[in-house]
């Protein structure tokens, strides 16, 4: 049953609100005001969030932008609830990431219109789990199955590959889909100068290499294995079977992607558009959550991938690095990297 959280200071309004939704089918959180609301959806993450703009403590502004912010909110839908009507404040919602916008007095029918949408939408394009080899190959079993591809390849036996070793070269032509087993592999543009810019990490149960198959181009990056790797190989064949053969299996797979390409493109953007500070910082807390408990949380990368990733030189990177150690954000050794207070450090990026 979806979850959504319903900010809303008008007890009338957020009452029958709240019963119209619960009658929908849906399970809702109610919250007077913006910072209430913010603590619930860190307590529980809701699927879509109904927000009013005018009120007290923290306006529906300021709610948006801490969940634009926030790792633990980014991506939820979001619908602005208000009875302000003018043109500007719709563009200035809609320019802060809104996903919908309804004016008071709304109509019961719009309204379950627009989250029924919106969760619709949300729901397709969320990746799916990360796989493991075997369940990998699994997948490729049902599919092979269910879409009756009898060519589908069964020899899918781990390749290793030695720490820094080439997987392909940029202008390389596409043969295969990559899916990592065990280890990272970096994915790389260079520049006419020779400056590395790291635009993929790929860890255990991603995938990558799938783009150029998708358009038939060569290359346009380079892969590199970050450490000791184990990669299966699906061939191109075999990949063009999945996605055009039989449209359930293809769509199952698009999806498996779909975050995988959103991300690359946030990445992309934040590195054009955000200061070098906000960059190490989303870089460190993205890195240190992606280790967890292995390795007791430790960054393990070279301070050279670190700033081909953060999109800066590595003295750049040392002196913003050297800062949050001042500040008590991170603990530095020569080989890897701590992060001590992540969400202290997630608010020291701006």
């Amino acid at each position: 049953m979806p979850l959504i959280l319903l900010i809303e200071d008008h007890q009338i309004i957020r009452d029958n609100t709240a019963q119209l939704l619960e009658l929908a089918g849906y399970a809702v959180q109610t919250a007077e005001n913006g910072e209430l609301g913010v603590q619930l959806a860190l307590a529980t993450r809701p699927d879509l969030v109904i927000c009013d703009i005018m009120m007290p403590v923290l306006d529906g502004y300021g709610v948006l932008q801490i969940f634009n912010q926030h790792p633990q909110l980014l991506g939820v839908p979001f619908i602005f609830l208000t009875a302000k009507t003018e043109q500007a404040d719709r563009r200035r919602g809609m320019a802060l990431g809104a996903d919908d916008y309804l004016s008071k007095p709304f109509d019961k029918a719009d309204l379950l219109s627009a989250v029924s949408g919106r969760l619709s939408r949300f729901q397709q394009l969320k990746p799916e789990p990360s796989l493991s080899g075997e369940q990998l190959n699994k997948f490729l079993d049902e599919a092979q199955q269910v879409g009756d591809l009898a060519s589908l390849s069964r020899d899918r036996k781990a390749h290793l590959l030695r720490k820094k070793q080439d997987i392909y070269l940029e202008g390389d032509e596409s043969t295969r889909l990559y899916f990592v087993q065990s280890g990272r592999v970096k994915t790389v543009k260079t520049t006419a100068g020779g400056k590395e810019l790291i635009v993929g990490l790929h860890g255990p149960g991603e995938f990558f290499g799938y783009l150029p198959l998708l358009q038939n181009t060569p290359h346009r990056d380079s892969a590199i294995a970050v450490d000791e790797s184990e990669l299966l190989y699906i061939p191109k064949e075999d990949f063009t079977a999945l996605l055009l053969r039989n449209p359930d299996v293809g769509q199952q797979f698009v999806r498996l992607l779909a975050g995988q390409v959103s991300g690359q493109a946030e990445l992309l953007l934040a590195m054009a558009y955000n200061s070098i500070r906000r960059r190490v910082a989303d870089t460190l807390v993205q890195l240190h959550e992606q280790a967890g408990e292995a390795n007791n949380s430790a960054i393990q990368l070279t301070r050279d991938d670190m700033a081909a990733m953060v999109g800066t030189a590595p003295e750049s990177l040392s002196r913003t690095l050297n800062e949050f150690k001042h500040d008590g954000f991170i603990e530095l050794t020569p080989n890897t990297i701590r992060v001590l207070e992540p969400e202290k450090l997630r608010r020291a990026r701006w």
